[in-house]
């Protein structure tokens, strides 16, 4: 071989480990673009810290009454905690299941063992307006439970729909009791 081949040769073993590296840097270089593009996007799904904050509360129980309810807020969304009276338990205890659009006994929406406490999302089931019947004074509806202004809906002591448009009871959240006096919610 002589040394012009030879030359040759050198030469384009060296093209081909340099078009190598330029394949190599191209592709990296759209990879670490791709990340930089997509990790934002995915990122923003992600929920908001002041989301995040409100996973879970919890709320001291201890003041409310028997007969008494109180409004809170979890997840930007109205709770409503209500300490049943044996008259309101009874009541509820009382309705028969056919009669019931959503059947539910009292005891499927209350914790065993602290059955005098009903916590619901203060939500009617229907268009999401926020019932009455938790704060002093407040229209129960004809059930003695909550009742939604918007459009007639009427809950009975155990918050099951039992008049009106709504299709569903109000909804009962996750929650544990940490002790007598506090519950937590979500």
């Amino acid at each position: 071989m002589t040394t012009l081949e030879q030359t040759e040769t050198t030469g384009e073993g060296h093209d081909v480990r340099r078009r190598d590296f330029i394949n190599i840097a191209a592709v990296s270089f759209a990879g670490v673009g791709a990340v930089a593009v997509v990790l934002p996007l995915v990122n923003q799904m992600n929920p908001s810290a002041d989301v995040l904050a409100l996973a879970s509360i919890e709320v001291d129980i201890s003041k409310i009454a028997p007969g008494q309810a109180i409004k809170t807020l979890w997840r930007k969304q109205p709770v409503f905690i209500r300490n049943l009276t044996p008259k309101e338990i009874a009541e509820a205890n009382a309705v028969p299941l056919s009669e019931l659009r959503d059947p539910q006994t009292l005891a499927e929406r209350t914790t065993a063992g602290k059955e005098n406490w009903l916590i619901t999302l203060g939500v009617c089931t229907h268009l999401g307006c926020v019932p009455l019947g938790a704060g002093e004074g407040e229209n129960r509806g004809p059930f003695g439970g909550y009742f939604c202004p918007c459009h007639g809906s009427a809950y009975d002591t155990a918050a099951r729909i039992r008049k009106g448009p709504a299709p569903k009871n109000l909804q009962v959240p996750e929650h544990s009791f940490k002790s007598d006096t506090v519950v937590q919610i979500g």
